[in-house]
């Protein structure tokens, strides 16, 4: 009985973290043994299991101990994938728009999506950036609470969009907010229960002049007035394409270009979708033969060979599709991660692509080819994790070389053979925190909220300051930069930076 007293005044919190853990140990242990059978998992058994034992005792002590509050239990409400989400029909439909008192910064600049305007991870921009910070950092210009997760900001005409969720009301909700002050526009939020998975939502929303569209954690994908927030149309993708969410839940952001949403959907008969942003009716889809399914990884377009296509990782492989009309254009399983696929592909000049995980997965440089309008692909070189991968953001192509974090935390540059240029040293790691590139400087985030101005020129690492600008953990969200001003979150709170040289 005294350890059922120390859980409780321990809080709730924690034992649900402990479940949590436990959780995501599962997920791991089904993705495994979907795509590489059960041989693979004898050397994680004890590992596994220890932490499944965490997760029971903490449950187990919980229930042992009297008193009123109720614990959130696991499997309480729909797994993700079951095709349901509690409701009839898409519940995203069923959505409520709701008019705050915040209006549009009267302020230039855009990130208008996942990756920002040329989706590489830079700011084309011309506003001046500091290159120095006083001690106390970057001005906050304001700073709002955010639901449990790690979804990042879109930036465009003085709005900010942000895919969030709304625990107490167990709601998904598309917020507009501010630049200015961060005061909300507006929301759309759509009933839908969503049980704690290393937080919920975690994807970045794609602004036209017109329209933003954004996904949910359990795959629902809403377009709406990008001024006005009034809902145009919904897509519960689960249930009306038979896509699977991912473990941990969808983490694909959307893609919209020349009028079309496009949407890797991973069901079986719709590897990909393009959709008109307009009607919401489908325009094409990409036949799905091997059953590949949706990854955490979004979808990048690559010129090559004459034509536009979309490079997309999928869960055993990698695809490239006709921009024009969705056909497979090639397609490779050469690369595929057993547990989580997050990095998109990196695209390089002349046909190269440059994938990068977690897990064990290390990198891979592929190399197309173009022959008769026929497209083949071939593996130049391979490197290993401690040499360079990337957990969770995809690296950034920036003046001939490759910039981003591996698994170890070190910050690295690579040359475009797969040399190692410079590590930042264990002494400087970035856990799996966000980065971009502005005016030749990386702005880059760690774990803990402490976000870093460095160079990026391949002669030697050098960091020109730093500060902690954020107070919680776990400080994953992509980083978004619009005229000077720099969005960034942990798992609870967003801030906007002035970073300007002014």
């Amino acid at each position: 009985m005294n350890c059922a007293r120390t859980v409780r005044e321990h809080g709730l919190k924690d034992v649900e973290a402990s479940i949590d853990v436990a959780q995501d140990s599962m997920g791991a242990i089904r993705s495994v043994l979907q795509n590489e059978g059960p041989g693979r998992l004898l050397p994680a058994i004890p590992a596994m299991a220890a932490l499944l034992g965490l997760g029971a005792i903490s449950l187990w002590l919980w229930l042992a101990s009297p008193g009123p509050i109720q614990l959130r239990v696991p499997g309480a409400d729909q797994a993700p994938g079951d095709g349901q989400n509690g409701a009839k029909g898409n519940p995203a439909l069923a959505g409520r728009l709701t008019v705050g008192d915040g209006k549009p910064a009267d302020l230039p600049g855009a990130w208008p999506g996942f990756r920002g305007a040329t989706l590489d991870g830079i700011s084309h921009e011309s506003a001046t950036l500091a290159r120095t910070w006083p001690t106390s950092g970057p001005r906050p210009l304001w700073s709002i609470e955010v639901g449990e997760g790690y979804a990042g900001a879109a930036i465009s005409q003085g709005r900010v969009y942000v895919m969030d969720y709304d625990r107490e009301k167990r709601q998904d909700a598309l917020r507009c907010l501010s630049l200015a002050d961060g005061k909300e526009i507006w929301r759309y939020a759509y009933p839908l229960p969503v049980k704690r998975n290393h937080g919920m939502s975690r994807t970045v929303p794609a602004v036209t002049d017109k329209f933003v569209v954004a996904m949910g954690p359990k795959c629902h994908v809403v377009c709406l007035d990008a001024s006005s927030g009034e809902l145009r149309w919904a897509f519960d993708l689960v249930r009306e394409f038979g896509a699977t969410v991912p473990p941990w839940y969808a983490g694909q952001c959307p893609l919209i270009e020349n009028g079309l949403v496009i949407l890797a959907v991973g069901g079986p008969d719709a590897l990909m979708l393009g959709v008109d942003c307009e009607s919401g009716k489908t325009v094409w889809k990409t036949p799905n033969p091997n059953r590949w399914k949706m990854t955490h990884s979004s979808v990048v377009p690559m010129e090559f060979g004459g034509q536009r296509m979309y490079v997309y990782c999928a869960s055993l492989g990698v695809v490239g599709v006709s921009a024009k009309d969705g056909a497979l254009l090639w397609e490779t399983p050469d690369w595929k991660i057993s547990i989580a696929t997050i990095p998109s592909p990196l695209i390089l000049e002349e046909g190269r692509v440059f994938l990068s995980g977690g897990y064990d997965a290390g990198s891979v440089m592929l190399q197309l080819k173009a022959e008769d309008g026929r497209f083949a692909c071939q593996t130049l070189f391979k490197l290993a994790p401690r040499v360079f991968g990337a957990t969770q953001h995809t690296p950034i192509y920036y003046n001939n070389q490759i910039y981003g974090v591996r698994p170890d935390g070190q910050f690295v540059c690579l040359d475009t053979e797969g040399k190692v240029v410079w590590a930042s040293g264990p002494g400087s790691t970035f856990g799996l925190g966000s980065f971009l590139i502005s005016n030749g400087l990386i702005f880059a985030l760690n774990d803990s909220g402490k976000l870093s101005l460095l160079e990026a020129a391949p002669a030697r690492f050098n960091k020109l300051a730093d500060a902690q600008v954020l107070q919680g953990r776990e400080s994953w969200g992509p980083l978004a930069l619009a005229n000077g001003r720099l969005i960034a979150r942990d798992f609870t709170r967003m801030v906007c930076l002035d970073v300007s040289k002014n």
